[in-house]
């Protein structure tokens, strides 16, 4: 079945190219300008990726994407007039799963889409899988935190951690390599994939994220410790 793709852009010129490229490689696509009625047919249509412009009327790209990720976990690619770092900050503090500056290539574009489908793929694949042919239930525990390797699934003092799926991958990822000195490129290949396109700002937000959740004061962390001048540092 086609994957389907909403493209929330109010250039109108852009938002037929976009649409002409995405449709030409197989995609289900709907259209609109604007952010109000983009929540409205997310909400009907439940696509599998939104391509979603940050400056829109009624509503911007930021608060459309805040919105969204309360009620769904659909994979989220934000475009950007500006390459302002803010931008791709707070992009990505909001729920945005990557960021594309414009004006970019089609073919980066198309890229970065298969990239986030591939990966929502996975993440279905995982979550469908029968629970009555799971293999006994494998744990990484530091002390009052557990990682259910089995079930995805993270307990702080025997309480579930609600995490994101990367935040969930980026922990995992950390407990396996504890007491290892990380640097940012490293983790951003392992955890993101060779093929994602962004910088290691992505890692610090994700590591922040992480803190909140787990640590005890997320200003003062003992758990992800950084390391000056080289990465991060998992203790446990």
């Amino acid at each position: 079945m086609p994957e389907k793709i909403l493209v929330v852009e109010d250039e109108i010129a852009l938002q037929e190219t976009l649409a002409y490229n995405l449709k030409k490689e197989g995609y289900v696509v709907e259209v609109t300008g604007d952010g109000r009625s983009a929540l409205e047919i997310s909400r009907k249509l439940k696509p599998d990726l939104i391509v979603l412009d940050i400056m829109l009327p009624e509503m911007d790209g930021f608060e459309v994407a805040r919105t969204l990720r309360k009620e769904m976990s659909t994979a989220i690619l934000m475009l950007t007039a500006r390459d302002d770092e803010i931008d791709r900050v707070v992009g990505l503090e909001v729920g945005a799963d990557d960021y594309l500056t414009k004006p970019f290539s089609m073919r980066e574009l198309l890229a970065r889409v298969k990239a986030q489908l591939r990966r929502a793929r996975i993440l279905r694949e995982e979550m469908g899988k029968s629970p009555e042919s799971e293999p006994p239930h494998e744990t990484i525990s530091f002390d009052n935190l557990t990682i259910n390797l089995t079930r995805r699934e993270v307990t702080l003092n025997d309480k579930i951690v609600q995490l994101k799926p990367k935040e969930y991958e980026l922990l995992q990822f950390f407990a396996e390599h504890r007491r290892q000195m990380l640097t940012r490129e490293f983790i951003l290949e392992r955890v993101w994939g060779w093929d994602f396109i962004g910088d290691s700002r992505t890692v610090d937000v994700h590591v922040r994220w992480l803190r909140q959740k787990i640590e005890v004061n997320s200003s003062e962390p003992k758990r992800i410790v950084t390391v000056r001048g080289g990465g991060y540092r998992f203790e446990g």
